[in-house]
């Protein structure tokens, strides 16, 4: 309807135009948004106040010229200039029941309104370090990762969901001495733990693994472990050299190869635990992505030289850098070591050369709070790579609090790490919390009340939703039962719903294409979760202001066919969001 709506405006505009009333060359951007309240009607412009500046005439005056332009039209039931020049425009009551005829025949979704025209959309999410299980923090990067491409994939676009996993790093190597560690200790060797090694019980999982894969054939002997390693120091920084010499000793000891399988068992079963609690909350991927695959290919290498050659990376105390501030950054960045090792944010450069070289028009991170200050530093190489910065978009989640009984949950568990995401999960729900996690906009914390999401009450949200997709199916089974004709047609009267409640219903079901699109353009699903709350809103107002199995076949057929339209609006939004719509609850 705004773009209708913008299309009559654009024809009063060229008329202006063509009379000589304003010197219009070419026409301007013609604005067009939602009324703040039902006493401004639908849809309200400016375009009269910009147009003034322009012109040099009063808005007001402008307003008028326009709205005496305006084309008929059956969609529009009046028109009206309020303040210095806003023109607001009223639908006709009929325009809504064509929105509620379009939904029940041929779907919720509107194929005008999908934007995307198919161009390729990546969207990189969770991607957490398969060191241990994943936490409340990641399930709402998460659920709002998978949202977002859900709402892209709606909206048009083809879209590619990829999770990075982080395997070629320092925290992977000490994963694999700590699952070592323990299979020594399995193997009866009295090993002294590294106060900073991984402790959690899947550990002991992997090493159980492990002795079952390979029996004692890995085993050493505490003595010849802790040969020449220095001492652990828990309270300092030594502590820090305890553990690379430990890992050393362990590579030394046990051999490339040998090595090499423990490091990819723990990898793979770190990856598998992970694909599996996110199979569990309705998340999946196209791609998993090694990081390892990008030196072992050489794009790492290849991404390098290709800074080199534009001229953007110089040496100093014997390490390489990348010329970071010259696009924007506070800082250059070390790309080489002084030892020849590239450094993470080398991997990051070929990652996001790796991206764009797939021919991904636009390449979306989802990354957790603490990543924020990576942001400029990832652009600043897209750009010096030749690449268009814009083309990454780098969207940042802010952590999750817990909150039971107005109390706030302590996130640490007995193993010392923080509260897993399937123990939230088996608390609340999978619906629960994809629902919770997406409510808010990314950027904002998110106080998550668990005794609210488990709650079977209007006030919990995903509830009130959900139920009123059941209510819609329960009366639709009560149609059957009675032996009366559901009478759900697109064709149904609508016109004998003139009260306010199936008006206001009709009138919210007829913007979803909109809220999708407006939600795909800001990469906001909580504009969904928002919109779908307003959708129950004025169907349990529906629904208990008016009996829905009357007698009259006309009035029954036009109240359960609106209701048939909403139960189909709320199950496309609900799905978009990885939330279930049961038929009864």
């Amino acid at each position: 309807m705004k773009e209708y709506i913008r299309s009559l405006l654009e024809h009063a505009l060229t008329a202006l135009r063509d009379e000589g009333e304003c010197v219009l060359d070419p026409l301007p951007d013609i604005p067009v948004e939602r009324s703040r309240g039902d006493d401004h009607g639908d849809f309200a412009s400016p375009v009269a106040l910009s147009l003034a500046r322009m012109v040099g005439r009063k808005p007001r005056e402008i307003a008028e010229g326009i709205v005496a332009r305006l084309p008929p039209s059956a969609s529009i039931a009046s028109v009206d200039i309020a303040g210095p020049g806003f023109i607001n425009f009223r639908v006709a009551t009929d325009a809504f029941a064509a929105a509620v005829r379009r939904i029940l025949a041929a779907g919720p979704r509107d194929p005008e309104a999908a934007f995307g025209g198919g161009r390729r959309v990546q969207v990189e999410f969770v991607s957490a370090n398969p060191t241990g299980p994943l936490h409340v923090g990641h399930g709402r990067g998460a659920a709002y990762g998978a949202s977002i491409a859900n709402i892209l994939e709606a909206a048009g676009f083809d879209v590619e969901r990829e999770y990075y996993i982080n395997d070629a790093g320092r925290q992977m190597h000490i994963l694999a001495l700590s699952v070592w560690l323990r299979y020594l200790e399995q193997c009866g060797a009295a090993i002294a733990f590294p106060s900073n090694g991984y402790r959690g019980a899947y550990v002991h999982e992997m090493a159980a693994r492990l002795e079952r894969d390979v029996g004692g054939s890995f085993a050493v002997g505490a003595d010849t472990l802790m040969d020449g390693v220095p001492a652990d120091a828990p309270a300092g920084g030594d502590r820090e050299v305890h553990v690379d010499a430990l890992i050393a000793r362990a590579r030394s000891l046990l051999g490339p190869e040998r090595y090499e399988r423990v490091h990819t068992l723990a990898r793979d079963m770190g990856v598998e635990d992970i694909r599996s609690d996110l199979a569990e909350f309705g998340v999946a991927f196209d791609v998993w992505f090694s990081e390892r695959s990008l030196v072992d290919g050489g794009d790492v290498h290849r991404a390098v030289a290709r800074l080199r050659e534009r001229g953007h990376v110089y040496e100093r105390d014997g390490a390489l850098w990348f010329r970071s501030t010259a696009f924007g950054d506070e800082k250059d960045r070390v790309v080489v070591r002084e030892n020849g090792e590239s450094t993470y944010f080398a991997s990051d450069i070929a990652y996001a050369a790796n991206k764009l070289d797939r021919g991904f028009e636009r390449a979306i991170y989802v990354w957790g709070a603490d990543h924020h200050g990576y942001i400029a530093r990832v652009k600043a190489a897209v750009k010096a790579l030749g690449h268009d910065r814009d083309a990454v978009e780098i969207l940042i989640v802010q952590f999750a609090n817990l909150y039971r009984g107005g109390e706030r949950v302590q996130m640490s568990t007995r193993s010392g790490e923080f509260v897993a995401l399937r123990e939230l999960r088996d608390e609340t729900g999978a619906d629960a919390a994809r629902f919770f996690y997406v409510m808010r906009r990314c950027e904002q914390h998110l106080d998550f009340d668990l005794e609210l999401a488990k709650s079977r009450s209007n006030d919990n949200p995903v509830y009130y939703v959900q139920y009123a997709h059941a209510r819609i199916a329960s009366v639709l089974r009560q149609c059957a039962d009675r032996g009366m004709t559901p009478g759900v047609d697109p064709q149904a009267a609508f016109e004998t719903l003139a009260e306010a409640e199936p008006v206001a219903l009709m009138r919210t079901l007829a913007r979803y294409p909109e809220v999708l699109a407006s939600a795909a353009r800001a990469l906001e699903p909580h504009q969904l979760a928002s919109y779908l709350r307003e959708v129950a809103t004025e169907l349990h107002a529906f629904y208990n202001a008016h009996t829905f199995l009357v007698d009259d076949d006309a009035v029954r057929g036009a109240r359960l066919s609106l209701a048939a339209a909403t139960r189909a609006v709320l199950a496309d939004g609900l799905a978009l969001l990885g939330v279930s719509a049961p038929d009864s609850m």
